[in-house]
């Protein structure tokens, strides 16, 4: 009990000077350059299909039955605003994310005359949660059942991190649908001769720490940025409210169900991609991303590697103007 109250008697002293200091330099200033130590105190539950957040595009959704259950496949389709040059760019998120923090590029292709679809996977963002066997093939067959839904017959492949790994994985099972394959600071480029043992998935403890959730969400989303702005507490925000929710512990048990994904070694798969891919992203993922990314592009027959020097995981998120300059330039001169 004791130690109870002193941790609470901290947090309050830890908040109270969080409002001094704001008082004194101003609440938007202090707030661009340093996140509170605590959560604010107006974040409340967000729902684990994130029915209140709004997504910049109109949300479609795919219904399929999986091992016996109905389930629904969550993606935004946004047409061209500039002169339809035809072609279709499908978009995967990463881990940690959804398909909303995709628009900055999916203005700039359909700027660019390119109709953008930006995915939740299934187990994420406003897509359902159903306790099933996942694997690259399922998330796989799922992006293929869309655009066979919508009636694409051939696509450029996208995505960040995770989803850069699982677009790597729809590029090689489903050749012959992929015109160019873009992998944006794609993990797990250096685990081509190391086994992983398994382990049972689990929904986490009875109780979250929540102190602790949000200090690590915190410190995930600053690892990934160069240069912090306000706005990317918004997916601190998102998580903590999820942790808030009573169905916080199936979305764990799904995170940990999906575990497995970039399991596959990518000299297994990559030297069979003849799809033009380009790989791309922050030089300042890790102290040798650079040298990772290098060695693993080497492995595709028509990989090009761009480095952006003033960005870390998330530069579709941090130089999107960057990014995107170099996603149409590769798109144009491989179409």
């Amino acid at each position: 009990m004791l130690n109870n109250s002193l941790s609470n008697f901290i947090r309050i002293k830890k908040f109270a000077a969080f409002a001094a200091l704001s008082l004194v330099l101003g609440t938007e200033a202090f707030a661009q350059s340093t996140p509170p130590a605590i959560p604010p105190a107006d974040w409340g539950p967000v729902s684990i299909n994130l029915e209140e957040i709004a997504y910049p595009y109109p949300v479609h959704f795919l219904h399929r039955n999986l091992y016996g259950q109905d389930v629904r496949i969550a993606y935004m389709d946004a047409a061209p605003t500039g002169p339809a040059n035809g072609r279709t760019v499908v978009l995967l998120h990463g881990a940690s994310y959804y398909g909303w923090y995709w628009e900055p590029t999916m203005k700039a292709l359909t700027e660019a005359g390119y109709r953008a679809i930006a995915i939740d996977r299934l187990g994420w963002g406003k897509s359902s949660k159903p306790i099933i066997p996942y694997d690259v093939n399922l998330h796989a067959s799922n992006v293929n059942a869309i655009i066979e839904h919508l009636g694409i017959e051939q696509i450029v492949i996208a995505g960040h991190s995770l989803g850069g790994r699982l677009a790597s994985n729809f590029a090689h099972i489903y050749p012959e649908k992929v015109t160019q394959l873009i992998m944006v600071n794609p993990i797990a480029l250096n685990d081509s001769d190391r086994g992983r043992p398994w382990s049972e998935p689990s929904g986490g403890a009875a109780e979250p720490d929540l102190q602790a959730h949000y200090e690590s969400n915190l410190r995930l989303e600053q690892n990934r940025i160069v240069n912090w702005k306000p706005e990317y507490m918004e997916h601190v925000r998102i998580r903590y409210g999820q942790a808030l929710s009573s169905e916080f512990h199936r979305l764990n048990l799904i995170r940990a169900m999906n575990s497995g994904l970039t399991t596959q070694p990518i000299d297994a798969y990559w030297p069979k991609i003849d799809t033009p891919t380009l790989l791309i992203g922050g030089a300042q993922d890790g102290p040798n991303y650079p040298e990772t990314a290098r060695r693993a592009v080497d492995l595709l027959p028509n990989g090009e590697l761009i480095m952006l020097p003033d960005a870390a995981h998330n530069p579709h998120v941090e130089i999107p103007d960057q990014l995107n300059r170099e996603i149409l330039r590769f798109l144009d001169g491989n179409s």
